[in-house]
């Protein structure tokens, strides 16, 4: 069947309450760890059903947010998806508590109950009207970037579609690009305020009614941090400060020389080539095929992954007029298939969502059978190594998608890749501060942005931009506004990625070894066991980026 073909019906929240009280009421009773472990199974049913009809509907919003049908089931789900947390605290609270417990723990495993702790610290039933607040104000702010018509050589383009021209060759053509698409969130920069602002005073309210100073602790209990905190995220970041920022400079300064220029602005930052960045030959069909056959090559688990991605059309990348921006995997649980959502626009990320997102993808795929469906929450660390590696790992077939100008594409991938892990970085740091600092004005919130910006990235210069200049460069990141405190797991992840790349470079099939295992391990371990498990180093022990850095410097 195709996605297209698959049926969809809103759950009856009704009725899911009443199933859920039965299964409560199973669990109370129960006689044995037998038993409670087989109302366990129907614990498992009810959760696949809630989560693949959301999904379904979520990404079919997102494919055209001006669907009306799609729009209304949007908002049913983000009034009803906080009741539904709810109940599954409830219940894996009575399991959490049970008498069985022990049993319950060995079939489950140890991380599953450390996540049923940490969910406490995150959901009650008190907290459910701001939580349906807070699932409105991300969408509005979606949906405010979706609306996104700039005028553009005589037609209107959303903000995806005109990735192009912010990269592109003639620097003229960048700066024009630049600011027709600053304009939009200069327009609209009272109603990106406001919606962060509210998103603040909401879940810092939400900390505060679990008992909390601000929204850090039931935002890090959110992220499932089940082996680390702020204090291991703060050593990080300042590992990457202190050993990783100077390195970075010194491929900007590369790239610099290597386009021509006197100086950089902020309108070369995703520049890489003075001919121009290096772009996939093809259609979207075409790429996808590339996909295909690069697969095929990887690995036979690779090649019946993409095989069946493609016979149940499982991609969703054209990038169109009123689709959502970005792009992402979800899981259809009920399908035990994933789904990839994209917004090509002829630019080399066309190829990052053959390699990322197929990543995440595959991991999915591959233990999408797994009996402990715990075993399977994965924290976003853990998720996001898999999709960063498997940008290396493909990195032998770039032919296929940029044919002779494959090696441009290589080197701009890896300096573009390490340059990402200090702006990341650095997004996290905003929100710390943010959220410890709940009545910052949006002036003060945009002062403290352009502050870090000339810590983390002190090459930058916004020339005559005012707006970015005065710190509002962090209003088009949707992590920011959609998913506090995630944006970290990509820089952690980012070390584990550079590590199977200098693996990979002396034993390429032990490092897949590697990362297989990595992956089918899933959420059965923490993720600081899981590292030491497949031979990574912790990214948060003293010495590990500069270590990294160390023979960056030597090979660069």
């Amino acid at each position: 069947m195709k996605f297209t073909e698959f049926p969809y019906e809103r759950i009856d929240f009704d009725k899911l309450k009443a199933d859920f009280l039965e299964l409560c009421e199973g669990v109370d009773k129960a006689q044995s760890g037998e038993e409670l472990f087989a109302l366990h199974q129907k614990y498992y049913k009810l959760v696949d059903d809630v989560m693949t009809e959301s999904v379904i509907a979520s990404i079919r919003n997102d494919i055209d947010m001006t669907d009306p049908f799609y729009e209304k089931e949007r908002a049913f789900y983000d009034a009803n998806m906080p009741i539904f947390r709810n109940l599954l605290v409830d219940y894996q609270m009575r399991v959490y508590h049970s008498p069985h417990r022990a049993y319950m723990e060995e079939k489950l495993g140890h991380v599953a109950f450390k996540n049923m702790e940490l969910a406490q610290k995150a959901v009650d039933i008190s907290l459910i009207p701001l939580m349906q607040k807070e699932n409105e104000l991300t969408t509005e702010y979606s949906k405010l970037l979706a609306s996104a018509k700039i005028p553009w050589e005589g037609e209107n383009l959303n903000l995806s579609l005109m990735t192009p021209y912010l990269t592109a060759e003639d620097r003229e053509v960048r700066k024009k690009a630049w600011k027709a698409y600053t304009k939009f969130f200069e327009d609209n920069g009272e109603k990106l305020d406001s919606i962060y602002d509210a998103l603040v005073k909401n879940r810092t309210e939400q900390g505060q009614m679990m008992g909390y100073p601000d929204f850090t602790e039931i935002g890090y209990a959110r992220m499932n941090r089940n082996c680390y905190g702020e204090r291991e995220i703060a050593s990080f970041r300042q590992q990457v400060k202190r050993d990783l920022v100077p390195f970075v400079q010194k491929l900007h300064e590369r790239r610099r020389q290597r386009l021509g220029l006197d100086k950089l602005y902020y309108y070369d930052e995703g520049v890489f080539f003075k001919e121009g960045n290096p772009a996939p030959i093809g259609t979207p069909e075409e790429i996808l095929a590339a996909g295909q056959k690069m697969y095929d090559a990887l690995s036979p688990e690779t090649s019946k992954f993409m095989q069946d991605m493609m016979k149940m059309e499982l991609f969703d990348v054209l990038g169109r007029k009123n689709k959502r921006t970005g792009g992402y995997m979800e899981m259809l649980p009920n399908y035990h298939m994933p789904f990839i959502f994209a917004n090509f626009n002829g630019t080399a990320g066309d190829c990052d969502v053959i390699t990322h997102e197929c990543g995440h993808a595959f991991q999915g795929y591959i233990t999408a059978d797994l009996p402990i469906h715990e075993h399977n929450q994965l924290t976003m660390e853990t998720a996001e190594t898999h999709s960063m590696s498997m940008e290396f790992f493909t990195e032998p077939w770039m032919d296929l998608f940029f044919g002779d100008r494959a090696k441009d594409y290589l080197s701009m991938h890896f300096e573009e890749f390490l340059m990402f892990i200090p702006y990341g970085t650095m997004v996290d740091e905003f929100q710390n501060i943010v959220y410890k600092n709940p009545k910052m004005t949006p002036k003060e919130r945009k002062l403290l942005w352009r502050t870090l910006e000339q810590e983390y990235k002190p090459h930058l210069d916004y020339a005559d931009n005012a707006f970015m200049e005065e710190g509002g460069f962090w209003q088009k990141q949707h992590h920011i506004y959609d998913l506090p405190y995630y944006y970290i797991d990509y820089c952690i992840a980012g070390i584990n990625a550079l590590q199977y790349k200098a693996w990979m470079d002396k034993d390429f099939q032990g490092a897949w070894k590697s990362y297989m295992e990595f992956s089918k391990y899933s959420a059965s371990l923490f993720f600081t066991e899981l590292e030491e498990k497949v031979g990574l180093m912790n990214p948060f022990k003293e010495g590990t980026i500069k270590k990294i850095v160390e023979d960056l410097e030597k090979n660069l």
